[in-house]
């Protein structure tokens, strides 16, 4: 499955360290795994969550789920001994489908990893002041291809206070969209903290979807079918798009090139969007094979 057509509607965090969360993620409705050997791990435990982490990623099956290793910075002691790791695991036929990187300011925060491992595809965590004055030279980089609102640490550089709204983030989140957009990345959201809290998870993944997101990066696996719902294409969306599709190749057809449907018009641009919404619905269904 490209990236182009593959979901990320879902995309959950597991610390590299938990053998048994690992285990756990194999049977999960996950759209992707970000498997983590920053945060998420202990200072002292990181050496042994790199080794684990590159034999599981080798010997199991992850099965359709996306495959993305968030490394620790090359700022820090941990950073170049994951990529390297990561690197040698790909040699030795691990199934790794990108490496995120940590607090990406600029584009040159990632050539050094882009030249450490060279068999995968890099993404941004997109999480502090100066990366998103730069999205856009960031998202232009030749290796990347995907982002992730890091809002924590955003929120964290701000001094903001949170709100349900997530106001002050909107122009962080808006230039990352757009840098996104524009060079044919994906974007994913960020996490929302208060797990328990579905009714405030379903607003702020509705919100994400509506600005135009992928999806959402998540906390807990009790996250995963809010998330899925909301960024998936809703019946209604598939119908809409499937009589958009037959209404103007019969416009087309006749020799028309502006086609009605419930009261308004349909143009060829909304025809794409209509035929990017049925692909995004097959490859999902696709997941569930």
């Amino acid at each position: 499955m490209t990236q182009a057509a593959r979901p990320f509607r879902s995309v959950l965090y597991i610390p590299g360290s938990k053998e048994r969360a690992l285990e756990k993620a194999m049977g999960l409705a996950a759209d992707a795994i970000i498997f983590d050997l920053e945060d998420a791990v202990a200072p002292d435990e990181k050496p042994a969550a790199r080794k684990l982490l590159t034999q599981v990623l080798t010997d199991w099956d992850f099965g359709r789920r996306a495959r993305i290793v968030r490394i620790n910075g090359f700022d820090t002691e941990w950073g170049h001994a994951d990529a390297n790791a990561m690197d040698e695991a790909i040699a030795r036929g691990a199934k790794i489908d990108a490496i995120l990187i940590p607090k990406v300011n600029r584009a040159a925060d990632l050539d050094a990893v882009a030249e450490a491992v060279p068999g995968a595809d890099l993404w941004a965590m997109m999480e502090t002041c100066q990366g998103m004055l730069n999205a856009a030279e960031i998202a232009a980089h030749p290796r990347l291809k995907g982002m992730v609102m890091g809002t924590n640490d955003l929120a964290k550089e701000l001094n903001s206070r949170f709100r349900p709204d997530r106001l002050p983030m909107q122009a962080g989140l808006g230039l990352c969209l757009l840098a996104a957009r524009a060079h044919g990345l994906v974007i994913v959201d960020g996490v929302y903290n208060a797990f328990k809290d579905e009714d405030g998870l379903r607003a702020e993944c509705n919100q994400g979807r509506d600005m135009g997101f992928d999806g959402k990066t998540l906390i807990h696996p009790a996250q995963l079918e809010i998330a899925n719902a909301a960024f998936a294409p809703s019946e209604a969306e598939i119908d809409l798009a499937r009589r958009q599709i037959a209404a103007f190749d019969e416009v087309t057809a006749q020799g028309g090139g502006v086609a009605v449907v419930d009261g308004k018009i349909v143009e060829n641009l909304h025809i794409v969007t209509a035929r990017a919404t049925l692909a995004k619905a097959e490859a999902i269904a696709a997941l569930a094979e």
